[in-house]
Order: C-alpha cells, then structure tokens, then sequence
C-alpha cells in the first residue's frame, strides 16, 4: 500500500492538471468503488440519459447539459465527463457547457444564474458549490432550476479538502481539519435532502473518494494541488464518480419525467387547422418548441408564419427577454458585475458601460450606460444602485467586480476598457423554416420561452399560402410552480 501511495504522490508531482493528461493518468490510478447501490444510479435523471441512449444515426435527439458552480467545477474533470458521453453516445446531438465561475459562492451565483443558467434552459444540469447552504441559496437555486426550467438536476458531493495550516499527514482532529469536514457535510446533507424532495440525482463523491483513501492508505492531501483544487488524482476521482450516475436503464419508472417534454405531432388531433393554413395548439406549460420538417421550397423561399401567444406576438410579453452574461473583468476572468435587472420592458439590443473614474485605493468606480437603440442611458456609481434613464438596466449595489478584480492582481484598468452585453429574445414574432440538411437531425426553433408556468394558447398564421413544413410542436412543462416570492 505504502509503494503504491509513493507512485502516485510522484506521478502527482510530474503531472499537469490538463484534461488531456488527466486522461492519459486515468490508467495509473487504482480502480474507483463508487458510493452507494450502483442499480439505484441514474433514476432520477432519465430523461436525459433516454435522450442519450435511444439516439441513433437515423434519429440524432438533441441534448444539452450545463455544468454549474465554481473553479472545482471548471476543472478538467469536467471535461473527461463531457467526452465519455460523447463517446458513449455518438448518435446524440450533444451540447455541452461549463459555464462555472471561480469563487462564486452560492450567494454570488444565484445573481449569475439568472443570465447564465435559466435562459440556457438545458435538459441537465451537474452541479455543485461551496457556500451558501446555511443562507439558503443553494437551495433556491435548485428550486428555482426545476420551477423555470424542465432540466434534470445531479448535484455532486464535495471532494475533500485540507487546510494550509495543518501538514498533510497531520491530525484527522484538528479542530481545522473538523471544521471544514463539518462543512462539506452539511454540503452532502442538503444534496441528499434535494435529491429526495426535488428528484435530484446526487453523486456521492465525497463518500466515494474516503473509501478511495482508506483502501489505498492516502491522505486527503494527496488529492489536491493546494487546500480545495483536485490534482490529478482528484481529477480522476471526481470523474470516476460522476459518470456512473450518467446511466440508462429503461427498467426505472418514468412517472416523474415523462411529462415534463412533450412532443405533439403536426397530425395530433390537439393542433386545430384551418383552411388559411393556420395551425392552433392549446397546452400547459412555460415554453413552446417548434420542430421543422423537411421543406422542398427553394433557397429563399423558406416558409414564414405568425407566431401568436395567447392572442399576442410573443414581443409583447416583457419576461420573454433577458440580459446575458456581461463581458469579463481587465483581469480574473469574472463577469464585470453579476447581475442586471431592469424596471422597464426591454428590447433586443447591445449594451456597453464605460467607466468614467477607477480610483482603487478609494474604491472609486463611475460608469456611463448607453444602449445601441436606446442610447446615453445614465450615469452610476458602484455602490449605490443604479437605475438607468430608461428603466431598462439597474444594478445594485457593490454587483460590480472590476475594482476587486484589478486589486486581486495588483494591475490598473487598461485603457479603454469597457463593458458590453445584449438583451436577447427568447422567442420569434415570425417563424421561418429553417434548412433541414441533415434528416437525422431535429431543427427546433424557440417559439416562446419564460411566460408563466400554466394554461396557453399558441397559432402560426402562414404569411403565404401552403402547407407549413412542421413535424411537431415541443411542449415543456416544468415539475414546479414558481414560489410566491419569485
């Protein structure tokens, strides 16, 4: 056992934590006993994985998975998952993102969430975080993943950590070492108390990665490059006990999923025709999917139909739009603030804020806000809250991370810095078909995304006479209703 501890502290010493090394280690390390039953792996994340496995070279079902959280998350186990699905399932349409944030903790990612998370509106989420479980925010964030979207939620359990002040085969009881092990506990405990009251999956890595220590006489330190980031070994860890959880198996129940998307053909007796070629669906839910079919139609002559929602174009419904993800800060790669609200209907355009004064040692920050349609919209302090001139852009207080940024790595603001975003639709006025060039594929088109969870009525109204080149329409319907404080 010690010989073996030896080999791998070295190979850990000589190894970089690039996912491709991590690969290329993967066979040095010792076989991973995951925690818990194996046959219960993967129930509560069916949907997905029935997506992945029924996916075949005639019928590519698309899928998209979001990896969620902070630097742990963005490390290059991420990465070893996301290619042992593509492997294992290369007939899926896979996309695949990390869009996780160096320390941002619970409390910071609830704000991030909402242009991050919510609009990306994936079919899985693999999530996990640090804080904010005490405060409560990693809960409302998993709650508010299964009331605004359809996506099946893992959550992972912490790797191991070990403290900088106590050496790496020091005492287990150190009251540090207690500390932090307390809390990476009460992480595990509130996982596991969501996975039961929301159908998450919970990979137990922490569990997973004790027993790993126990049998082949490691220490905690020896899966990490410094007191919480996963080297190497950790790496493989991680990975090892996630993808087990990533399974297919057809003999679990599908009560809980199979109605959260749901596919209605053209020729269903639900889509009302009329003789102008109009096509009308009532439905329950909070997003609506159109899916092309093959048109014979020329280049340019692609079909084009109105789109009404509830007797309205989707245009008219103000939560149908969003603010996405600001450009970086000059340094640290964060997003410049995280988060932007607005009192006022927006409309899709780019936005760009430049700052007017940095003074770091008065924490000093002035911005100007201007928008491409609506122009010079206003003047801002970072600490105090900013609503813009025409409600379309606030911004509370201390969001901004430029001043803490550059102080984090000791630089000054480059000159002409300057920070951009766009207000986004989600949803089209027209609908136009698009070109199917692969028959294997689906070629959905977001009608409308983001209205209120509950009863809607949709019509496309061809603008020219012919028959609409549709194969279904995609209903999602998420398992929760939005809290009253939402």
């Amino acid at each position: 056992m010690q010989l073996l501890r030896s080999t791998l502290i070295l190979s850990l010493a000589l190894v970089a934590c690039s996912s491709d090394l991590l690969a290329q280690q993967t066979a040095k390390f010792a076989p991973v006993k995951p925690a818990g039953d194996p046959a219960t792996f993967g129930a509560n994340i069916q949907r997905t994985m029935t997506l992945l496995a029924t996916s075949t070279p005639e019928k590519r079902n698309r899928v998209r998975i979001l990896f969620y959280g902070q630097s742990v998350t963005r490390n290059p186990w991420w990465n070893v998952v996301a290619d042992d699905l593509r492997n294992r399932f290369p007939h899926a349409d896979l996309e695949i993102e990390n869009r996780a944030i160096g320390g941002y903790g619970g409390p910071v990612l609830i704000n991030t969430a909402e242009f991050d998370l919510y609009p990306f509106y994936p079919d899985l989420v693999i999530f996990h975080v640090w804080s904010g479980v005490e405060s409560g925010h990693q809960e409302k964030i998993i709650r508010r993943i299964r009331e605004r979207t359809t996506a099946e939620v893992l959550l992972w359990t912490s790797n191991l950590r070990w403290p900088s002040t106590v050496p790496p085969d020091g005492d287990p009881q150190h009251a540090s070492v207690l500390a932090k092990d307390a809390q990476d506990q009460a992480i595990s405990d509130l996982y596991f108390r969501l996975g039961r009251e929301l159908d998450c999956e919970v990979a137990d890595v922490r569990t997973g990665m004790q027993g790993y220590l126990k049998e082949n006489n490691l220490v905690v330190k020896d899966t990490l490059r410094d007191t919480v980031h996963p080297n190497a070994l950790g790496n493989f860890l991680i990975a090892e006990l996630v993808k087990p959880h990533l399974r297919y198996d057809p003999s679990f129940p599908d009560d809980k999923w199979k109605d959260l998307v749901t596919d209605v053909p053209i020729n269903d007796a639900r889509v009302q025709k009329k003789d102008d070629g109009s096509l009308t669906l009532n439905f329950q839910g909070n997003r609506i999917d159109v899916i092309a079919a093959p048109d014979d139609a020329a280049p340019g002559d692609a079909a084009k139909a109105d789109v009404l929602l509830d007797g309205k174009s989707p245009s008219q419904f103000p939560e149908l739009y969003y603010h996405t993800r600001p450009s970086p800060t000059p340094v640290a790669g964060r997003p410049a603030f995280n988060r932007i609200d607005h009192r006022a209907p927006l409309q899709v355009e780019t936005w760009t804020a430049r700052i007017l004064e940095c003074d770091l040692e008065k924490d000093v920050l002035r911005y100007e806000i201007s928008g491409s349609k609506t122009g010079p919209d206003g003047t801002g302090d970072h600490k105090q809250r900013f609503v813009s001139h025409s409600g379309r852009v606030v911004i509370e207080p201390r969001m901004w991370m430029v001043n803490w940024s550059l102080r984090y790595r000791k630089q000054s603001l480059p000159k002409d810095y300057k920070v951009t975003w766009e207000t986004r639709p989600l949803f089209v006025d027209v609908w136009q078909s698009p070109a199917v060039a692969d028959p294997s594929k689906e070629y959905p088109t977001v009608l409308a995304q983001g209205f209120k969870n509950g009863d809607h009525s949709l019509t496309l109204t061809p603008q020219t006479s012919g028959k609409l080149p549709i194969k279904a329409f995609r209903i999602y319907q998420p398992p929760l209703k939005v809290s009253e404080e939402e």
